[in-house]
């Protein structure tokens, strides 16, 4: 099968080892949401990736078992199949090496692939979903990680009012304030925002999927927080540095940042027509920009024309589409 991407979404990249099927997604699906995977049984992956604030968190840092605090911002799902790199600092390279992540992460789920195996084994109902998935009920981590990978990669959000004015013609789909503020996003000397948020000619995923230093995570002191990409490289030009999140439903998936500081879209613009925090890493893009009080309202008000419905039998199994 193939995973039908909406207007303005290019095709929907899938693994050859990891082919998608019905099956093999609704056991993504049941796995998503079920809480056995951590060590207390109290969370599930989206008890930090929220159906209903767009597979994101409504708090800056979430919470894991035992009450310890993540250390990073739970980012969107939303077209994450899209992703080349996962997390904020890239050192997962695919959907399947990421997935399992979280679920061991002492400050997470807490819990050994081994426990998680134990468990699923233990329930009846999971060996018939192993069945029809991959042919044996035989539950292995490889499975379990084959299966996230797979759900995850149907969650796509396209045919916004911006698609449909950009890509499918309807011209009268934004409103005045979002063309004004589509043409601020676009325009160098203005926003600025599509030289990293990026826009195709046919498509759009509002991320180049690189790594910036935006002078966001910077002490008063005029430290680093967070070294961001720099953990994972060990290159000097990659501290602080953090991949670019796309703007998909971003109006319904805040907070927003790597950490969560920023509460509101326009305290993000504020934030970028500000040129962020001086450091020595701050990205060559993060030039001077010139908006109006007007000019950031349009901003704003265009990014809310990226909203968009997520697609059937994405939230809780049973359960109703998440708004």
């Amino acid at each position: 099968m193939t995973i039908k991407a909406p207007l303005g979404l290019p095709q929907v990249p899938t693994p050859a080892g990891n082919p998608p099927a019905a099956e093999s997604i609704a056991l993504g699906r049941r796995l998503f949401y079920d809480t056995s995977l951590s060590q207390d049984n109290s969370l599930s992956c989206a008890s930090c990736h929220r159906p209903e604030f767009r597979f994101s968190d409504v708090r800056a840092l979430s919470t894991g078992v035992g009450g310890k605090f993540g250390l990073r911002h739970a980012p969107t799902l939303v077209n994450v199949a899209y992703a080349p790199l996962l997390f904020w600092d890239g050192r997962a390279a695919s959907l399947e090496s990421q997935v399992l992540r979280p679920m061991s992460d002492p400050l997470e789920m807490n819990q050994t692939h081994e426990a998680s195996v134990a468990k699923l084994k233990a329930n009846p109902e999971y060996r018939v979903l192993f069945l029809r998935a991959f042919g044996t009920d035989e539950i292995t981590i490889d499975r379990v990680e084959n299966a996230l990978a797979s759900f995850e990669r149907t969650i796509v959000c396209g045919d916004s009012a911006f698609d449909r004015y950009e890509y499918g013609g309807q011209k009268d789909a934004l409103t005045a304030a979002q063309i004004r503020g589509l043409a601020a996003f676009t325009d160098a000397h203005k926003g600025n925002c599509a030289v990293c948020h990026t826009i195709g000619a046919t498509n759009a995923l509002f991320t180049d999927g690189k790594f910036h230093n935006t002078g966001e995570g910077i002490s008063g002191e005029g430290e680093f927080t967070d070294l961001g990409r720099y953990d994972v490289t060990k290159l000097e030009a990659d501290k602080g540095a953090f991949k670019t999140p796309t703007l998909r439903d971003v109006a319904v998936s805040g907070p927003y940042m790597h950490d969560g500081k920023l509460k509101t879209l326009k305290d993000v613009v504020d934030f970028y027509a500000g040129q962020g925090n001086s450091n020595p890493y701050l990205d060559k893009e993060m030039t001077t920009i010139r908006l109006t009080a007007g000019e950031r309202g349009d901003l704003v008000e265009f990014m809310k024309s990226l909203s968009c419905e997520l697609p059937e039998n994405v939230g809780p199994p049973g359960g109703d589409k998440p708004k």
